[in-house]
């Protein structure tokens, strides 16, 4: 009899250890498998001898253990690394693996295109095609890791993945239960075992998501796309500000439990002779001077038939000195994987013409 495979790759612990129950397999087969795949990244079938031979069985039968293809690879001058990766039915997402002091960041995708149309951001261009499940978001986690254990095997073990910023296309915060279940799956010990302020969820500020963190929401880290506290600036940036504006969002924001030495952080991209003035700096020291705030400072990055400039580096120094008077920290983000396409709000799977010396062909891992 054929059975429809389940994804392991969508399957918390506790739902794993659930199903095996019911089977009268031992629950404790579902940590033995997290430690299999998830902390030691192996992609062959687990053949530990604690797993007895009906539960190897079972996860023939019932389970699926495929990942999407690496569809092409573009590394950056600066060896920022930006994947394209296919799923079953042909769509495909980019995520980028950024190294940066001693370490690497990987940036998620969570839907095949976006419905929020900013106006800065290259993927917005696209649309919504469709949410990515827990096991496409997952398995990017993979792909990357293994790529990196394989291509860079020295730096895989003194600069390991170490960061997951959900930051890549699409709004996280609309695809929030497929998001979520993607970070307890990361956080939890048994597996990949990263902790909750490793992990950043970024959002334009999709409200019936941010209603649901309090509750819903393992402790991770949020970051909102801010860009502006003009309303007028804000509309043109970010659409949905319009439907779910900056204040209300703000009453939510502020509702948020954080552990000690975590932040929301704030992002704003700083675009010239638009948004990176002083006077908008002081609006914004003034807006946010009573929030538990770290700013990230992201000089625009210009994508093809962008409307927007980068501003020069004496703007950028000046607005961030203005904010620092308000007692927030502003940090300027250096720009990673731009000659790639692959810096914050460039990514874009339906123009994909970049050409590259140091791309790859499709590859499963």
């Amino acid at each position: 009899m054929k059975y429809i495979k389940k994804s392991f790759y969508e399957m918390s612990i506790t739902e794993l250890a659930s199903d095996f129950a019911k089977e009268e397999i031992n629950p404790k087969a579902a940590s033995l498998l997290y430690r299999h795949f998830y902390k030691e990244k192996s992609t062959e079938a687990c053949a530990h001898h604690n797993l007895s031979k009906k539960a190897k069985a079972y996860l023939s039968d019932h389970y699926s253990f495929d990942l999407p293809i690496i569809n092409n690879v573009h590394i950056s001058e600066d060896l920022t690394v930006k994947f394209l990766i296919e799923f079953n039915d042909g769509e495909k997402v980019e995520s980028v693996l950024i190294p940066f002091q001693n370490k690497y960041t990987l940036c998620l995708s969570t839907q095949v295109g976006c419905a929020m149309k900013c106006s800065f951001c290259f993927t917005g261009t696209q649309g919504l095609k469709r949410q990515l499940s827990t096991s496409e978001i997952i398995g990017q986690f993979i792909l990357a890791w293994n790529w990196l254990k394989i291509n860079r095997p020295m730096e895989s073990k003194t600069q390991q993945l170490k960061n997951i910023v959900f930051m890549g296309q699409g709004e996280p915060l609309h695809n929030f239960d497929a998001v979520k279940k993607a970070c307890e799956i990361l956080l939890d010990q048994h597996g990949a075992s990263l902790g909750c302020q490793k992990i950043t969820i970024s959002t334009a500020g999709y409200l019936p998501g941010l209603k649901r963190w309090n509750e819903e929401m393992p402790g991770v880290n949020l970051a909102l796309s801010l860009h502006s506290v003009v309303e007028e600036k804000r509309n043109e940036l970010i659409p949905i500000n319009k439907r779910f504006p900056l204040n209300e969002i703000m009453d939510y924001i502020r509702t948020i439990p954080l552990a000690r030495k975590q932040y929301i952080i704030f992002e704003y991209l700083l675009i010239k002779d638009f948004n990176d003035s002083i006077e908008d700096a002081i609006a914004c020291g003034e807006y946010l001077k009573d929030v538990q705030a770290i700013i990230n400072l992201i000089p625009f990055n210009p994508f093809p038939g962008s409307l927007y400039q980068k501003p020069d580096a004496k703007t950028v120094l000046a607005f961030q000195q203005k904010i620092t008077e308000y007692n927030i920290p502003a940090l300027l983000r250096t720009t990673k994987g731009d000659d790639i396409l692959a810096a914050c709000g460039q990514l874009n799977t339906k123009i994909n013409s970049l050409t590259s010396l140091n791309s790859s062909p499709a590859k499963r891992l």
